[in-house]
């Protein structure tokens, strides 16, 4: 799973597809195969998209916190879920991640149930996931698996929609790689800063000032991920100093920017 797992971390024994397109804007698609059955051991942590992950093999999925462990068929993560761990013995999934300007529209969940939690594909679709599961484990291709899956979000979306102010912000954010000041995005609006807060809270799932540390993280994760030093990653997604890229590498995905960039 790319959300939850590094590319060096993927190798010959999985069987991967991408969807080549998709008719809803701010979605795109994955299907993952562990058809070596060796399992899996993953961590999940922020990433600047609503995933939503769809389980429909035998084995389910067990996912590790502070407070223990639970079995799951699936999850929905927010933008920062806190750092978890996702063992199976086998992974059979679609993989569905939704910008969360889309997601206020498709998931039909409050984005701020979203924050700092995992919860169920069921929590937000009720019997209908159940029934996606098993028409995923009946469909043959990873084609008919997405088709499926983009029938279930056509079938849930609803009518309401961020506000063009909100995803004004997040747009800009995503643009400038997380490197952007609440103050920018407040004259960009020409809202006051705590409607913004409050506004773009409501409709994403965390805060502008946290949206833009997801963002920067996950760029500053892609490069380290492809071997950038963490001193060059510092100054190239504009952390104040390699200290601080340190601490917030750290604290969204529980490992090191030196384990990460290292061969």
């Amino acid at each position: 799973m790319r959300p939850i797992m590094s590319e060096r971390e993927l190798d010959a024994g999985w069987d991967l597809a991408r969807s080549t397109g998709s008719a809803m804007a701010g979605v795109a698609m994955e299907g993952f195969r562990d058809r070596a059955s060796t399992g899996c051991d993953l961590r999940i942590f922020a990433r600047p998209a609503v995933t939503v992950v769809i389980q429909f093999g035998d084995s389910p999925l067990t996912v590790e916190d502070p407070g223990g462990q639970s079995a799951v068929d699936g999850l929905v993560a927010g933008l920062a879920p806190g750092i978890r761990r996702v063992h199976a013995p086998r992974v059979e999934c679609v993989e569905v991640r939704i910008s969360p300007i889309a997601a206020y529209r498709l998931l039909g969940v409050a984005p701020t149930d979203l924050a700092a939690t995992l919860i169920g594909p069921t929590d937000i679709w009720g019997s209908a996931a159940p029934l996606l599961r098993e028409q995923l484990a009946e469909t043959a291709t990873w084609a008919e698996r997405f088709a499926v899956t983009a029938k279930l979000l056509a079938d849930r979306e609803s009518t309401r929609t961020a506000d063009p102010e909100v995803a004004a912000c997040w747009h800009r954010i995503v643009a400038d790689k997380g490197d952007v000041r609440v103050r920018e995005l407040a004259e960009l609006t020409g809202w006051s800063r705590r409607r913004l807060w409050s506004r773009f809270t409501a409709q994403v799932g965390v805060t502008p000032k946290r949206a833009a540390m997801v963002v920067r993280f996950r760029h500053a994760f892609d490069l380290l991920t492809t071997g950038h030093s963490p001193a060059n990653v510092a100054v190239a997604c504009g952390y104040s100093d390699q200290s601080h890229l340190h601490r917030e590498v750290s604290a969204f995905a529980g490992i090191t920017p030196g384990a990460l960039s290292a061969p």
